[in-house]
């Protein structure tokens, strides 16, 4: 049978159930493959550490330049990072190689640059696993929804947060505590940073947009807002109003530019995405077609995203087809207008007519109000929950400054998107 010559850079998580995946599966995926694979090298830091036992020991090397390209068909990079990552991926591209990535910080980062690299040399360059894990999304997006114009994507893309503000809102427990438990349960690294400031979501996002909306933005033009500072108060308040937060991943797509943006988002209890918990991702995605549809599953974990990375090995190796070549207009820019409705919760004196004062200085602004939350804690101070109709993002803060300047108001203490 003929073979297909596979070389991996990294056999950590993902790589080992990369691997897994393959042996587990080999009969029925060589038999739609029409060939087999062949492990030729895999690039370590220590190439005497025992490692699963399918691969020989001997093919296990700690240096790059120990991989002869030239004998490669495909190179898979599991390695993660933006270096030595992306120039190990140039040179394998450069080479002739095709190569398949999980790695959503490199290609959020460098994934145009290679996409030109690929193009100019004829080789394929695939990422499903850099978003979403196991969940198609990427795939979904380029292949079963090709007739569709996407205009909106609205994703739970990182399962730490997740699982963070599934725990906050099910058992009252504040961040702090729930963050601590996810440390402990291995759904989040002892500096969390990367998962709960947002940049993590947002390296998907900025995958996502290239397949869905054509536009491959720097991460750092995504507006990004995280969730150390929801309170349980939050929660609550939100379900009350019929609401439920989560960490979303939002694009949407008008004719002149996308909207990307990262922040916690107040979300109606009977939306789907609403019933996404734990450490589980989603994708909702609307089409001018097809409509709304959901995918749903595991964003994360070493079969599910070793499968997906599998996944796009076999289509190089059946299809030889590459999707990239459409995802590249540049005509549409990225914008953060921020055009929504907002939940606000500020504390003022409890004084007769300070709600009344309050929603005349919104008026001013033009900012109309669909809610409105009063209690009295029978102290000098007392919450206001506000929930707006849309406005823009900036004219909110302009009246928002106006009325945190009122002698009656004490603090505003959050503001966050609502999506009805």
């Amino acid at each position: 049978m003929k073979k297909q010559n596979i070389g991996i850079l990294g056999m950590g998580i993902v790589a080992t159930g990369f691997c897994q995946t393959y042996f587990l599966n080999q009969g029925e995926i060589d038999k739609k493959m029409g060939t087999t694979f062949e492990f030729k090298k895999v690039l370590v830091k220590n190439k005497d550490k025992k490692r699963i036992s399918e691969l020989p020991q001997s093919i296990y090397v700690d240096d790059f330049d120990q991989f002869d390209l030239k004998e490669l068909d495909i190179v898979v990079e599991l390695m993660g990072g933006v270096s030595p990552a992306c120039e190990y991926i140039k040179k394998a591209l450069e080479a002739g190689c095709h190569v398949v990535t999980a790695n959503k910080e490199l290609m959020a980062k460098k994934g145009k640059e290679l996409i030109q690299i690929a193009h100019k040399n004829n080789v394929l360059l695939r990422y499903e696993a850099s978003v979403g894990g196991g969940i198609p999304l990427i795939g979904t997006i380029n292949d079963s929804l090709t007739s569709n114009k996407i205009v909106k994507l609205m994703g739970i893309l990182n399962g730490t947060t997740n699982y963070i503000l599934t725990k906050m809102t099910k058992e009252k427990i504040e961040f702090d505590a729930a963050l601590k438990r996810a440390q402990t349960l291995g759904f989040a690294e002892s500096n969390p940073t990367a998962d709960v400031d947002g940049f993590d979501a947002a390296y998907k996002l900025a995958i996502l947009s290239k397949d869905a909306f054509g536009v491959i933005p720097d991460p750092e033009e995504i507006s990004k807002q995280g969730i150390r500072n929801i309170s349980i108060e939050d929660i609550e308040y939100g379900l009350e109003l019929g609401y439920k937060i989560k960490l979303l991943a939002i694009g949407e797509r008008s004719n002149a530019h996308v909207e990307l943006s990262v922040q916690p988002t107040f979300i109606p209890i009977d939306h789907p995405i609403a019933s996404v918990n734990n450490e589980y991702n989603a994708l909702y995605i609307e089409g001018n077609s097809v409509g709304e549809i959901m995918l749903y599953g595991k964003g994360a974990g070493a079969m599910p995203t070793g499968s997906a990375v599998l996944s796009d090995v076999v289509d190089i190796v059946v299809k030889k087809s590459d999707y990239i070549g459409s995802c590249m207009a540049q005509n549409i820019v990225v914008k953060n207008i921020g055009f929504s409705a907002y939940y606000v919760r500020m504390e003022v004196l409890d004084l007769p007519g300070v709600l009344g004062q309050i929603a005349v200085a919104f008026g001013d602004y033009g900012i109309s109000l669909d809610s409105v939350v009063q209690r009295a804690r029978g102290g000098q101070f007392a919450p206001l929950v506000f929930i707006t109709h849309d406005v823009e993002r900036m004219k909110l803060n302009d009246a928002l400054r106006t009325i945190a300047s009122k002698e009656y108001v004490n603090e505003i203490q959050s503001i966050i998107k609502v999506v009805k």
